[in-house]
């Protein structure tokens, strides 16, 4: 799964798709500098417009108007960080290994769990499983207002994901033994 998802995103297009670059980069970051600051956080935009500590009325009442601030300004979501993180690609990297090489023994545990003793039927099992991983956050992102995903970038990282479990699958169909159906 790990060398698919390099190959993926290092020599295909797919880990680039649906993504730019901020036109007049250096004015936006100085904005968001000014404006944000040291406050590294996951922004949505148009906020809402109530504080922190708002009641759940109070926060019904600014949904009612969501519809209005989103038709009449740009709307998305900022993962921002403060200067100064470090740029740790091999600290990135390792974790990632480490999330799919668990996604991989998890799905492989699963399917030892079962009874499935056909080749076709251990790679569907672990497919089905990559299917379901691939529209659990894949979808949402996609779908609310706030998120807006564009639809090629959704479709190219579910892409990714499913191509994954299906070599994982491929993989464990050839290696976990056979046993004998009852």
């Amino acid at each position: 799964m790990f060398i698919w998802t390099s190959v993926a995103h290092m020599a295909l297009p797919l880990g680039e798709a649906g993504i730019r670059e901020t036109p007049n980069e250096s004015a936006v970051l100085s904005a968001m500098q000014s404006n944000i600051g040291d406050q590294t956080g996951l922004y949505i935009f148009p906020g809402p417009g109530v504080g922190k500590d708002a009641t759940r009325q109070e926060k019904n009442e600014a949904m009612k108007h969501m519809a209005e601030k989103i038709a009449a300004n740009p709307s998305g979501i900022l993962m921002y960080h403060a200067p100064g993180r470090p740029f740790t690609f091999g600290k990135w990297l390792g974790v990632e290994f480490g999330t799919e090489m668990l996604e991989a023994i998890l799905v492989v545990f699963l399917l030892a769990q079962t009874r499935i003793v056909s080749f076709a039927g251990r790679v569907g099992f672990v497919l089905a499983a990559g299917i379901l991983a691939a529209i659990t956050t894949n979808i949402s992102y996609w779908n609310w207002y706030w998120y807006g995903f564009p639809r090629v970038y959704t479709a190219s990282y579910m892409l990714i994901q499913i191509v994954g479990f299906l070599l994982v699958g491929v993989a464990a169909a050839l290696i976990l033994p056979k046993r004998a159906s009852h």
